[in-house]
């Protein structure tokens, strides 16, 4: 799904009012419509027959898309107040229009100048934001923030058309006064304002509604950010031929562990195996030996370092791929030992945990990243490395910029985990639960990571396909376990289910 800014969603409307064609108005009633269904489906059960719909509007379209709201909602019988914000001019055109159609079925209309207009709002009401929508292009103020503030300091479910007011589709809002809303019904797609987590207690839950946009526009207009979804992913995966064997599927490298933290080595390295990797060498010190032989027997190892930590590589075999980092800790040979990968592979390396914090105490490093890597913070990971942002929008950009910089992609973790990549795109994954925020989840990413690259699929592939079938089988362990039971291993067990949802089995 391509995430499309505040201004192409606006020409997105306007291509398909002159080639569906349609007039604007009645675009407007098709979204107001969907709403309407969305609230008719989920609220007006036979236990909330008495609930009253408040509904504040703008004089925006945004505001029309609510008054024609509140004429669906009468004509099905529905208790209605409307409350307009009088701002001393007339407003839109098709807000004008679906107000006069309005006029003609109720006098429960009120305009409000200030404070002292607003309605009493109970635990029984549905307040329904129609203020602002993503036409708005400075922080709420006067009376308007005020109105905001006051409903989200109501007890009554609020519901957003569109986008709360007072939120911007492509910056932060987050020193801003916005409604908070209960859910938020959002037309088409998501903005990417949904994305990111400072906006969470802003929108609520997020439900996506099909108002018929002309699909034209939407395969023609580019887009920089994409939310991942089932059908790219089919198109990406490689389905095993019958003729296959181990060599096919190539032989990763797993540099990982030292005391007391070889638990993340056997976590990557099932993983990775559980990736589909034909072949995989573990690269640990002399402390993790008989584990990794006893937990994960179907990989092979190699001592490269003191009885504690690691201290060297040499390889035992030529490697499609090496994931480095989890576990390593942060001894004083870690950046000799990086530098050594980095300059002696010239395939992407798979960079997590404790080497990402190596590479950021040894910024030069970076210069020597072999094309192509994939570095995997965690948002602290990510600060520790290329600085603090003020907020979550800046730290998309910072991340591709980096990615530009460095010619790698930067995965950064969370739900709707981010792929920012060298050419300016960005993907965010679609896949994952809070479950997933459990330690050791980091070292199973880092090992399928790593198995895709040795399998031959591309750093973008690899990331693409990689992030959204460890989510995916977070999400699987998460339906069987709950998010509060599961561990990262039970994410590793649940690939081969992942597996199966991608093949349609």
């Amino acid at each position: 799904m391509k995430i499309f800014t505040a201004a192409q969603i606006r020409n997105w409307d306007a291509y398909t009012i002159k080639h569906e064609p349609i007039s604007s108005v009645n675009l407007m009633e098709r979204a107001a419509a969907a709403c309407y269904n969305w609230i008719m489906e989920t609220f007006l059960s036979s236990s909330v027959q008495n609930t009253c719909f408040k509904i504040f509007c703008g004089k925006g379209n945004n505001g029309g898309d609510g008054i024609a709201l509140a004429r669906m909602l009468l004509k099905a019988g529905k208790k209605v107040t409307v409350y307009i914000l009088e701002f001393g001019h007339k407003g839109t055109d098709d807000f004008q229009t679906n107000l006069e159609r309005l006029h003609e079925i109720t006098t429960d209309i009120h305009f409000i100048q200030s404070p002292e207009y607003f309605p009493v709002i109970t635990d029984t009401d549905i307040v329904i934001d129609a203020i602002f929508g993503t036409g708005l292009n400075k922080p709420l103020e006067g009376f308007t923030a005020e109105l905001a503030q006051y409903i989200n300091r109501s007890p009554a479910t609020v519901i957003a058309i569109d986008i709360p007011s007072g939120m911007f589709a492509d910056k932060s809002c987050k020193d801003y006064i916005t409604v908070h809303a209960t859910h938020t019904l959002s037309f088409q797609q998501y903005k990417l304002c949904f994305l990111l987590p400072e906006n969470e207690e802003r929108t609520g839950s997020i439900h996506i509604l099909n108002i018929g946009l002309h699909n034209q526009y939407y395969n023609d207009e580019p887009a920089v950010f994409i939310l991942l979804q089932e059908n790219l992913l089919k198109k990406i995966y490689r389905p095993r031929k019958q003729f296959s064997h181990k060599g096919t599927f190539g032989h990763a490298a797993l540099i990982t562990g030292s005391i007391g933290f070889m638990g993340a080595s056997v976590l990557c390295a099932k993983a990775c195996m559980r990736s589909g990797v034909g072949k995989l060498t573990c690269y640990i010190p002399k402390c993790g030996y008989e584990i990794i032989q006893i937990t994960v027997p179907e990989a092979m190892s190699s001592i490269s370092g003191s009885n504690e930590y690691l201290e060297n590589f040499e390889p035992i075999a030529a490697h499609e791929s090496i994931g480095i980092g989890p576990g390593i800790g942060m001894n004083k040979s870690g950046a000799l030992l990086l530098e050594k990968v980095f300059t002696t592979f010239q395939k992407p390396v798979v960079v997590d945990a404790d080497a990402l914090n190596l590479l950021s105490t040894n910024p030069s490093l970076l210069a020597k990243l072999p094309h192509h890597s994939i570095l995997t913070p965690h948002p602290k990971e990510f600060e520790r490395l290329f600085g603090k942002t003020e907020n979550d929008f800046e730290r998309l950009h910072l991340a591709l910029s980096k990615a530009n910089q460095y010619n790698c992609f930067i995965l950064l973790k969370g739900h709707y985990s981010f792929i920012a990549c060298p050419d300016g795109k960005g993907y965010f994954n679609s896949t994952g639960n809070a479950g997933m925020a459990t330690a050791g989840s980091g070292d199973v990413l880092t090992g399928i990571l790593t198995g895709f690259l040795a399998q031959g699929y591309t750093a973008l592939e690899a990331s693409i396909l990689g992030v959204y079938l460890h989510g995916l089988s977070g999400d699987i362990a998460a339906a069987k376990l709950s998010q509060e039971a599961m561990i990262a291993g039970d994410i590793i067990n649940c690939l081969g289910d992942a597996f199966k949802t991608l093949q349609g089995n």
